[in-house]
């Protein structure tokens, strides 16, 4: 029970921007993984592009801010990730 309480109070427990913000941010990770079924040729070049460079500037973000927040580091290398499988079947699709 101390644990629960102690992260409760935490500088990034829920009573706290620093856990919102990267929670409400798993809605990007979940969308990208609903983009994976799609057709290659729905996927939109571009918002990938953009999604991935957007992840990678906040996963820096997220490891230079004190408190450190590795909840939102995640977050943003599990949307990277998706974001950059996402780009190489478009870019596969266009090629072929």
């Amino acid at each position: 029970m101390d644990k629960l309480a102690a992260f409760m109070n935490s500088p990034v427990g829920p009573k706290t921007m620093h856990f919102w913000a990267p929670a409400a941010n798993w809605g990007l990770v979940l969308a990208a993984v609903a983009d994976a079924n799609k057709p290659a040729e729905r996927i939109s070049s571009s918002m990938t592009t953009t999604l991935f460079f957007y992840s990678a500037f906040f996963m820096r973000f997220a490891w230079k801010v004190q408190p450190r927040n590795m909840f939102l580091m995640s977050c943003h290398s599990c949307n990277m990730s998706m974001q950059l499988y996402l780009l190489i079947r478009r870019k596969a699709w266009e090629a072929e």
